[in-house]
């Protein structure tokens, strides 16, 4: 499993990309998909709702349990992820890419996400 080094992990297991114009996307790591199983539903912050770094904001709903997701970063979410909506199923497929989850204009950014090696290790241990 391969933690890409531009982004930056939350110890709940959602990634952060570097911001562009002060918006940074989040998702859910390929540790956090495997570990879920076959995701089946997510609930989605909606555009416009304010996030708060290491607050719930949404779920997703697998196989096997309810997941909390969490959001890395305080801000307001300025996009939703459609395609996850209709086919969460891109969560496991394709986590850091096309299963991404919610877009955030960070208002707050926390000094406590870890580099790709750190989460490696982390979710390792």
């Amino acid at each position: 499993m391969s933690n890409p080094n531009e982004l930056r992990y939350s110890k709940e297991h959602e990634w952060l990309s570097a911001a562009e114009d002060g918006v940074s996307t989040v998702g859910i790591t390929e540790h956090a998909a495997n570990a879920l199983g076959d995701v089946v539903f997510v609930q989605l912050p909606e555009v416009g709702d304010s996030v708060s770094a290491g607050e719930t904001c949404g779920e997703l709903e697998s196989t096997k349990s309810v997941s909390d997701l969490y959001s890395p970063v305080s801000g307001e979410v300025t996009e939703v992820n459609e395609d996850v909506v209709n086919d969460p199923s891109l969560v496991n497929s394709a986590p850091f890419e096309g299963g991404w989850l919610f877009k955030v204009r960070i208002t707050d950014e926390p000094g406590d996400l870890l580099s790709a090696d750190e989460y490696t290790a982390f979710s390792a241990g």
